[in-house]
């Protein structure tokens, strides 16, 4: 009976090129909000019912957990992914910083259990296995900002070579998305403990989903959805990366995207981004830009093999990150969130590797040839890196 089910289901993603999600609103976005349809639902439905036989497909159970002490270094994007002492990693919406001083990945993400009760890091010598280093940043210090009823999100750190210090930015709200504002911790060491500066809405402007970039020559730039969501600004941080400079540039006005993932390669800058539909997943979107302040254009859709349900979805995850692969130019890999609305802590990891270069996807908006190469997240089961790849 699943199995007729499911072959229904991808038969309706065939046949339908839109696939079926929430309705952006005007209000502000109440991720934890879902009506689906009556009667016949699309896959994307069946994602979000936790009541759903396919849920099994899309969340794996514990059995066919990544554990770091079976060595394969195989990645399996979706399953349950435990840390050296074989608990599942908490570090949703997350970003990794590579120390150069220790030679070591520290990856920073929401450690949720009812709610968020702070930041937690892993390290990692080999972007496999991972061990717990702990809440780097607990929930009480930011002065009932991020009480279990309100949010943290998307932590992200970035390491300021002037001062020395280890700078966290990250989105904070309340559990309606109305205080809408940028929180800033800084810390002596990559592992914390991290000290709560405060909040405040960059620029003046409301602020969700957020990302802050490093760029070459050390200067830090932070990008966040603004406007209820409606466009993203962007922006250079303070000297000491502890607050904005005055000129921000407005970009993507009226595309309504959120979760931006920014890199750079060859001198070129690359941002996905999702759409606006709660905890639905939806199509990435990849822009361009010879200078990170704009003008930014439009390259595509990156994914690129699976199921047409998983291409149009992001393989069922929302970005978080796009992490270089050291000593492999062009070679990135694109962390994504596999949402679980209705346990939050139980949502998955999608890790996939992503490259540049090829034919552009498609004509830009003159008509002509796009002058950007491609970008492409392919989609594996299970993948691992290169063997000649070295820390």
């Amino acid at each position: 009976m699943v199995g007729l089910l499911l072959m229904l289901q991808l038969y309706f993603v065939a046949s339908h090129r839109n696939v079926h999600v929430p309705q952006p609103s005007a209000s502000p976005p109440l991720r934890h909000k879902h009506s689906p349809q009556a009667g016949i639902k699309p896959l994307i439905d069946e994602f979000l019912d936790e009541n759903s036989p396919l849920r099994h497909l899309f969340f794996p159970d514990i059995k066919s957990a990544i554990h770091p002490a079976n060595g394969s270094h195989y990645y399996r994007p979706g399953h349950i992914w435990l840390d050296t002492q074989g608990n599942p990693i908490q570090a949703h919406g997350g970003g990794v910083l590579y120390d150069e001083t220790s030679h070591t990945y520290y990856w920073y993400g929401e450690y949720r259990q009812v709610g968020v009760i702070g930041v937690g890091c892993y390290s990692s010598k080999d972007l496999w296995t991972w061990q717990n280093q702990g809440i780097v940043l607990s929930a009480q210090q930011i002065n009932n900002e991020t009480h279990k009823s309100n949010m943290l999100e998307r932590p992200k750190v970035i390491y300021n070579d002037k001062t020395g210090k280890y700078v966290m930015w990250m989105h904070v709200d309340d559990v309606h998305y109305r205080k809408a504002a940028v929180g800033i911790a800084i810390s002596d060491r990559p592992t914390g403990p991290f000290q709560y500066l405060g909040s405040r809405r960059p620029h003046g402007f409301d602020s969700r989903d957020m990302t802050i970039f490093k760029d070459d020559n050390g200067v830090a730039y932070i990008i966040y959805s603004s406007k209820m969501n409606t466009e993203l600004h962007i922006g250079p941080l303070t000297e000491d990366y502890l607050d904005v400079r005055p000129n921000m540039r407005r970009i993507l006005i009226g595309q309504r995207r959120e979760a931006p993932a920014v890199f750079k390669y060859q001198g070129t800058y690359y941002m996905i981004t999702s759409a606006c539909t709660g905890w639905a997943p939806n199509e990435a979107k990849v822009d361009a830009a010879e200078s990170i302040m704009g003008p930014w254009e439009t390259i595509g859709d990156p994914c690129i093999g699976g199921k047409e349900m998983f291409r149009l979805t992001t393989f069922l995850s929302q970005s978080t990150f796009v992490l270089p692969l050291l000593g492999l130019p062009g070679s990135y890999i694109f962390m994504a969130d596999r949402w679980n609305p209705a346990e939050l802590n139980d949502s998955r990891y999608v890790w996939l590797p992503l490259a540049i270069g090829g034919r552009p996807l498609e004509s830009n908006s003159s008509g002509s040839q796009s002058p950007w190469p491609r970008v492409s997240i392919h989609w594996h089961k299970k993948w691992r890196l290169p063997l000649s790849w070295r820390l």
